[in-house]
């Protein structure tokens, strides 16, 4: 029978955790022979580390970790998969709109011989908004991931803890999970599961964040930005050339050429062009200067375990070794 990590990152989710884990504690016992809970927790406002004491004191299998400050979403992920102890790493929010029940269903489809399977929302709960920033973030994660379910992905997922091996030495402070699972396998799937709506607490996700979060995908995993600014460059300068052969054209019949407005705004185009691309440019510079200062994706304030607490203290003190 196989063994499952639940990984959770929690962001202000004091009110919805202790549902959340007695849902799992009905849940898991039927999936598995072993199983662990893995909460990280983002620095949050709330008293969401409080619960999650609270709770790692009533149940054996629940595991805390806390961070230093608010590292981000896909940070607290990559810390706790770091950090399972089992074969299958299940991947899940912490507002219960991801059924525990439907895990069984993304095992099933894993068990059909793919290493990454998604859970597809059948509908989405957000608003008008919040989908539109979604479709253009899971355009972006497409570019990045290059694989076609990446249109298709969601936070709800499971894959095999081996996967990790792939991205063990990655330490920059950008962080996109699904783009670190393709450096491991292309055996991807995506099943529509159900995806209740949101009853405690608000999204913590807002449409500046998706937007970010987009911009920090493509720059950060993709050179897709820099082909376009390329293409940019290549079809301004075939411009240009048919605006200089127009322009030695009319010398030849003219003294003069009118037409100033349409000559300032060609230069005001080429100049755009060339902003345009020096801060694409300047954007993966900024992610080379990052990385290079050797900036961690995340520090452990303290753990529910002392051994865990060991564990991360070890961590911390090899970083800044």
């Amino acid at each position: 029978m196989r063994s499952l990590s639940v990984v959770v990152p929690v962001y202000n989710g004091a009110l919805s955790l202790p549902g959340l884990v007695q849902q799992l504690a009905e849940t898991l016992p039927q999936l598995a022979l072993n199983y662990e809970l893995i909460f990280v927790e983002d620095n949050s406002r709330d008293h969401s580390w409080q619960v999650i004491g609270e709770l790692a004191r009533q149940y054996a299998w629940v595991r805390g970790f806390r961070h230093m400050r608010n590292f981000g979403q896909h940070n607290a992920l990559l810390y706790g998969v770091r950090h399972a102890r089992y074969d299958t790493i299940v991947t899940m929010d912490d507002d219960l709109q991801h059924p525990p029940s439907e895990i069984s269903k993304l095992l099933d489809k894993m068990d059909e011989g793919f290493d990454v399977v998604y859970g597809t929302p059948q509908s989405e709960q957000h608003g008008l908004w919040r989908d539109l920033a979604s479709q253009v973030t899971k355009m972006a994660m497409q570019s990045a991931m290059g694989v076609d379910v990446a249109r298709n992905v969601s936070a709800f997922r499971v894959f095999r803890t081996q996967l990790r091996q792939a991205f063990a030495n990655y330490e920059s402070p950008f962080v996109s999970i699904d783009v670190l699972l393709t450096w491991g396998t292309t055996r991807f799937a995506a099943i529509p599961v159900r995806h209740d709506e949101r009853t405690l607490g608000v999204s913590n996700y807002t449409l500046r964040k998706l937007i970010v979060h987009a911009l920090n995908m493509m720059t950060g995993f993709s050179t897709l930005p820099l082909q376009i600014a390329s293409l940019m460059g290549f079809t301004l300068t075939l411009f240009g050339i048919l605006i200089l052969v127009y322009v030695a054209g009319r010398l030849l019949f003219e003294s003069s050429i009118p037409g100033f407005p349409f000559l300032a705004s060609i230069i005001a185009i080429f100049s755009g062009a060339q902003l345009f691309a020096l801060g694409i440019i300047g954007e993966y510079l900024s992610r080379m200067h990052v990385r290079i200062m050797g900036r961690p994706s995340s520090i452990i304030r303290e753990a529910t375990d002392q051994a865990d607490a060991s564990e991360a203290d070890d961590a911390s003190s090899t970083l800044s070794s």
